[in-house]
C-alpha cells in the first residue's frame, strides 16, 4: 500500500488494517488505529507508521479511544521469513527483554548493528523500541486487569526501574499508571474493560483481538481431537492447556467471545514476567493475526479449493504454543491415525512429564490440565525400548529430541524455515510430510504443506482431483497451510454456520 491507499482505509475505518499500519496526526500528537472511530483528520496532517513503536519514537502518544496497542498484530511477520520477519516475531515472544538485543541478534545469526539497521530501515524502529513498546502495553494490561503493587508490575512487564516504568506510561498513553488503574475500575464493574478483569486466584483475564471472520470453534475441534490427556482439554468452545514458559510453567484457558472480535483468555503464570510471551504463544496458537479476508480471496480463485475458501473465509491454520512438543507428536504420528498418536502422547507424558503442583502453578482446581509437556532433554536420555512404538520410530524421537536440546535444530519464532526444514530431512526416519507438518505447527509457516498426506489424498479424490500434485499445489502458494486446513475441514462434519462477522473496535 502507498500512504494514499492507507488513508483512504482510515477515512473508511477499514478495521481490516489495524495493526497492518497506524495514523498519526501532527496536530494532536495522537497515533491512532485506522478504524479510530474520530473524525477523520484532513490528509495533508497524517503520517503514517508501520509499528506502533515508530509512531511513539516519533513523539506521537496513544489515541485514548481507539486504544491502538490493542490492534492485532500485523500479518505480514508471519508470512515473511527474511531477517525482519524472524526478528519481529522474536520481539513479540519477549527475546530481547530476556536476553537483550545481543541475544536478538545472536538467535538470527547477525550482528546487533545489522539487526537494528534492518529493523530501522523495514518498521521504523530499532529492537529496543519496539520491545519498549511491548512493555509499555504489558504494563498496562497488567495496571487495568490486575490488583498488583505498581512496582511489581513495573518488573512483571520488563523495565528496569519503577522511574522508566512511570515515564514511559506516562509519554505512550499521557496517563500516570494509577490514573489507569482509576478509569479501568468502573469499566470492569460491567465486563466492559478493555482487557477483561481479574478472574481470582492469579489469573489474569485478557482479550486478544484478530481480524474477523474467524472459525474458531472448528479451530477447537480440531486442537479437541488432537488434545492429549494431561496436557490439554478441549471442547467445541474453549481449550486449555499448560504452558512451560521462560521462567516458569503456566495455563491458558482460550474460550470463544461471541458477540465480540476477540478471544477471552484467561491466564495463570508463575512467573508475570512471561505473560508476554503466553499470550503471543497462545496468538500463534490461534492464528490470530492473520487476514483471512486477504487469503480466501486469493483461494478463491483456485479451481479446486474455490468453493471451499469461499464458504469459510475466517479458515485459520493452526499453530502451536511449543515448537519441540508439536515436533515430537508429529513424529509419534507418523503412519497412525490421530487418536493412536494421541495415546501415545499419553504415554510419554505418563512416563516422563512434569507436574503443575511442582512448579508452582496448579490447575487442578479449575479443571485445568495437570502435566507439562516432557522437554526435549528429558525425552533425550529415555531409554529408546520404554517407549511404546516400533523402536525404528522410537530411535527417531530420541533423535529429534536430542537435535532440539542441543540447539541443532530451533524451533523458536525466529527460526530459520528452510534451515529447519533441511536439518529435519537429515534425520533418519523423518521424512517430507513430517517436516512439513512441523513447519505448519511449530514455525506458523503459511506456505507450508505435509506431501502425501492421507486425509488430503482424500478430500482431493472427493473433489474430483487426483493427487495434490506439484501443478495443484502451485496455485495455493503462498497460503498452502490454509488450503490444507481448507481440504481436512471438508472431511470433517459440518459445523453450526458461523456467525455474521463483526466489525467493531476491538478494546
Amino acid at each position: 500500500m502507498d500512504n494514499e491507499q492507507r488513508y483512504q482505509a482510515a477515512a473508511s475505518k477499514d478495521a481490516r488494517f489495524d495493526g497492518v499500519f497506524f495514523t498519526a496526526v501532527r496536530t494532536t500528537g495522537i497515533y491512532c488505529r485506522p478504524s479510530c472511530p474520530a473524525l477523520t483528520p484532513k490528509r495533508v496532517n497524517v503520517v503514517f507508521y508501520p509499528t506502533a513503536a515508530a509512531a511513539q519514537q516519533a513523539g506521537f502518544r496513544a489515541c485514548k479511544r481507539c486504544r491502538p496497542d490493542a490492534s492485532p498484530g500485523s500479518p505480514e511477520w508471519n508470512v515473511r521469513s527474511d531477517i525482519a520477519g524472524r526478528a519481529m516475531r522474536l520481539i513479540a515472544d519477549g527475546v530481547v527483554d530476556r536476553s537483550g538485543v545481543e541475544g536478538l541478534a545472536a538467535s538470527l545469526g547477525y550482528s546487533p548493528r545489522q539487526v537494528t539497521r534492518v529493523l530501522t530501515t523495514e518498521v521504523g524502529a530499532g529492537p529496543l523500541a519496539l520491545a519498549r513498546a511491548q512493555r509499555a502495553r504489558a504494563a498496562r494490561i497488567l495496571v487495568e486487569t490486575t490488583t498488583l503493587a505498581m512496582g511489581d508490575i513495573a518488573f512483571a512487564a520488563g523495565f528496569s526501574s519503577i522511574r522508566q516504568f512511570n515515564a514511559t506510561m506516562l509519554e505512550v498513553y499521557a496517563t500516570a499508571p494509577r490514573a489507569l488503574r482509576e478509569r479501568a475500575a468502573p469499566a470492569g464493574a460491567d465486563g466492559s474493560a478493555g482487557f477483561g478483569g481479574s478472574a481470582g486466584g492469579g489469573e489474569l483475564r485478557l482479550r486478544l483481538p484478530f481480524r474477523p471472520p474467524i472459525d474458531l470453534r472448528r479451530m477447537f475441534g480440531f486442537l479437541a481431537a488432537r488434545a492429549v490427556r494431561g496436557v490439554e482439554v478441549a471442547t467445541s468452545s474453549s481449550y486449555t492447556r499448560t504452558l512451560r514458559l521462560p521462567h516458569g510453567p503456566g495455563v491458558a484457558r482460550l474460550q470463544v467471545a461471541d458477540g465480540g472480535n476477540w478471544v477471552d483468555c484467561t491466564l495463570a503464570v508463575a512467573d508475570l514476567r512471561d505473560v508476554t510471551a503466553a499470550v503471543q504463544r497462545c496468538r500463534r496458537l490461534l492464528d490470530l493475526d492473520a487476514d483471512p479476508v486477504a487469503i480466501s480471496e486469493f483461494l478463491a480463485d483456485d479451481p479446486v479449493i474455490g468453493k471451499l475458501a469461499l464458504r469459510c473465509p475466517g479458515r485459520r491454520s493452526a499453530g502451536a504454543v511449543d515448537g519441540d512438543e508439536i515436533a515430537i507428536r508429529a513424529v509419534l504420528g507418523q503412519q497412525v491415525s490421530v487418536s493412536a498418536a494421541r495415546r501415545l502422547a499419553e504415554r510419554l507424558i505418563e512416563l516422563c512429564g512434569t507436574p503443575l503442583s511442582q512448579d508452582g502453578v496448579d490447575g487442578r482446581a479449575n479443571g485445568a490440565p495437570t502435566h507439562l509437556f516432557p522437554d526435549a532433554a528429558t525425552i533425550a536420555g529415555l531409554d529408546p525400548t520404554a517407549l511404546p512404538m516400533p523402536q525404528s520410530r522410537a530411535r527417531t524421537v530420541l533423535a529429534l529430541a536430542a537435535a532440539l536440546s542441543s540447539g541443532d535444530i530451533s524451533l523458536d519464532p525466529g527460526a530459520d524455515r528452510d534451515a529447519v526444514a533441511g536439518r529435519l530431512l537429515a534425520l533418519p526416519g523423518i521424512g517430507p510430510w513430517t517436516a512439513g507438518y512441523i513447519a505448519m505447527r511449530a514455525l506458523s509457516d503459511p506456505d507450508a504443506y505435509p506431501p502425501g498426506d492421507a486425509g488430503l489424498v482424500r478430500a482431493l479424490r472427493q473433489l474430483g482431483t487426483a493427487a495434490a500434485d506439484g501443478t495443484v499445489q502451485a496455485g495455493w502458494r503462498p497460503w498452502r497451510a490454509y488450503a490444507v486446513h481448507h481440504l481436512w475441514a471438508s472431511l470433517e462434519p459440518q459445523a453450526e454456520p458461523e456467525p455474521e462477522p463483526t466489525t467493531g473496535v476491538t478494546t
